[in-house]
């Protein structure tokens, strides 16, 4: 975390820890809602740290609270009680009886295994299917709860539970959750996560395991709800299993989705208006008296009025009221910046070991129709190779399987003689193969710097992040991208962008680089300022480049050999002088009648 995100955090545990004394304080009515403020917050930032850093929304986070409350209130209970309440509860737990830490650790460590298993299904989906897996997990915890009389009595109301929480515990336990989701967002895994959260594909691209982060963040968030389960259940002292269902899981959803769920800083807005809005209408729904005259009751207004105010906050701002931007990144822009650049941060570019990749007799099929039919090329560090071809010819999708991204339907993809092609992407990026794409896939709502630094740390983890950092500003330096290094990716200029997706694949510190139409919709003078940048890193990094361009004078300029796709297989192989002669070459541009043009568009 960086100065100014401590201070962020800092600010917020003041808040918290003010608005905690003063309603102590007054006492009543006042300390009982800020109670479960503090309790619906930290339901709100555990819920965060999953959805809002994973950009899915999850229906489901409930089923944990509720778990978390009926266990915890089941350990805690008085013996003598559950002979009351749970008379044929299994002996180990009626004879069970832990103190509110105890009980709380063991909870949320149950909690977090149970997360940790459903997890393991969860994180192998993306976007919606995921979402609507969440709302079934919601709905089968409850059918089992209320299936679990014996210990949960079912739909009846489970009493006896002792009343721990209070303001300072609540408040405590606030500060604890505030501080763990703001770490966790600016960890190396919030930052991977949120890359994937941008861009599933890129991020798998430059060695994120997209599972592996969504199933962290899971667990955690579980975790985390697990606490507001456990305090909310020790608040009430008698629950019921309606309170961890539809109705509160829309309420804590609005809180998210109001604030911004991308943002630390939303949850806690967002948590703060929904809360004022709720208690207010709360009031006005059991009627009130104006004036000697009493307003009849409004059932269903709190929900409503909630439902009104996510509609105009989804109408004006579908990111929510502060977006994916921090409250300190918008009061404190420019007084402390993310990083302070260092004459000791720089380094020369490390060694990249001399090595082979070979495509042998790849064949990709879509539905029967073949894409690649038995291509084979190779990749020699220091050695830049041009791969060509009428559109259509196969060209990216070569790419897609030599890098991961698609399997192969036949033949094999090596790299010193070791058998790649099973691996999938990120797998292959820790192996040394990097990539920038066709259509430009950058982490858009993150800074140059972090799109950069995602891919440094598959070569340098966390444990490492100096060397990461020097990489990072070896390849913003390499890329002339030292002036924007802050700046919001999305916001770039076209040709920009296209260099942040280098310095990104740079990072890597890849022994193969596959540049997919770097110079597409650029001019010439910017296309000429690429080769000469292209050049540079074979002679400072010592990769090996495969580049696939349409720009054939920049194509027969820049690589040592140049290999022609077209209807999935090779056509031509050698230096670009012999390439560029070769009657198949020239049919396959521009057919039997252009033959004679063909030469001079290959050349000038």
């Amino acid at each position: 975390m960086t100065a100014r995100t401590w201070i962020g955090t800092g600010g917020y545990v003041v808040f918290l820890i003010a608005a905690a004394l003063i309603a102590a304080s007054i006492g009543g009515s006042i300390e009982r809602t800020l109670v479960v403020f503090f309790i619906s917050l930290i339901a709100v930032l555990g819920m965060g740290v999953y959805s809002g850093n994973s950009g899915i929304l999850s229906f489901g986070h409930l089923a944990f609270m509720g778990i978390a409350a009926y266990l915890s209130g089941i350990l805690t209970m008085p013996v003598a009680m559950k002979k009351v309440t749970l008379a044929h509860a299994p002996t180990f737990l009626a004879n069970a009886h832990l103190d509110f830490f105890s009980a709380t650790v063991v909870t949320v460590l149950f909690v977090m295994a149970v997360a940790l298993v459903v997890g393991v299904v969860i994180s192998r989906l993306d976007g919606s299917s995921a979402t609507i897996t969440t709302l079934g997990l919601l709905v089968i915890v409850h059918g089992i709860i209320i299936g679990a009389r014996e210990i949960t009595r079912g739909s009846q109301s489970f009493f006896g539970v002792p009343r721990w929480t209070d303001i300072t515990v609540a408040a405590s336990c606030a500060v604890l959750a505030i501080v763990v989701a703001r770490v966790f967002k600016d960890s190396v895994f919030g930052l991977k996560l949120r890359a994937s959260r941008d861009d599933q594909l890129a991020a798998g691209a430059m060695g994120v395991n997209v599972r592996r982060q969504r199933l962290i963040s899971w667990v955690l968030s579980a975790g985390l709800v697990a606490i507001a389960g456990v305090l909310i259940g020790h608040f009430l002292g008698a629950f019921s299993v309606k309170k961890f269902y539809f109705v509160d899981t829309f309420a804590l959803l609005a809180m998210l989705i109001v604030g911004g769920m991308a943002t630390v800083s939303g949850a806690l807005a967002g948590a703060v208006l929904i809360t004022l809005v709720s208690e207010f209408l709360r009031r006005i729904e059991g009627g009130v008296d104006i004036l000697g005259y009493q307003t009849p009751q409004l059932f269903g207004t709190t929900q409503i009025g909630i439902g009104l105010i996510i509609l105009l906050v989804m109408y004006k701002k579908s990111g929510g009221l502060l977006d994916r931007l921090e409250l300190d990144e918008i009061v404190l822009p420019k007084l402390l910046k993310d990083r302070v650049a260092t004459a000791a941060r720089r380094s020369s570019p490390p060694v990249v070991p001399d090595g082979l990749l070979e495509a042998r007799e790849i064949t990709k099929a879509f539905d029967g129709l073949l894409a690649l039919d038995k291509v084979s090329l190779a990749l020699k560090s220091g050695e830049i190779v041009g791969l060509i071809g009428p559109n259509g010819s196969g060209k990216t999708t070569l790419l897609n399987v030599l890098s991961g991204m698609l399997p192969a339907t036949a033949g094999t993809a090596l790299i010193d003689g070791k058998d790649m092609t099973p691996l999938p992407a990120y797998r292959l990026a820790s192996m040394g193969v990097s990539r920038t794409f066709q259509n430009i896939r950058l982490f858009g709502s993150m800074s140059v710097r972090q799109n950069v630094l995602v891919s440094a740390l598959d070569k340098w983890p966390s444990s490492s992040t100096r060397s990461a950092d020097a990489m990072v500003d070896l390849a913003l330096e390499t890329m002339k991208l030292e002036s924007v290094a802050e700046t919001q990716a999305s916001t770039l200029s076209y040709g920009d962008q296209r260099r942040v997706e280098v310095a990104r694949a740079l990072a890597l510190n890849p022994r193969f680089l596959f540049l997919d139409e770097p110079a597409a919709g650029m001019n010439r003078e910017e296309t000429d300022a690429l080769m000469d940048d292209l050049k540079g890193l074979r002679e400072q990094f010592g990769m090996g480049i495969l580049i696939v361009d349409h720009d054939l004078p920049l194509i027969m300029r820049l690589c040592d050999r140049v290999v022609v796709l077209n209807e999935g297989h090779v056509i031509a192989e050698g230096e670009p002088q012999s390439v560029q002669k070769n009657p198949k070459v020239i049919e396959a541009y521009l057919g039997r009648k252009g033959s004679r043009q063909v030469a001079g568009t290959l050349t000038e």
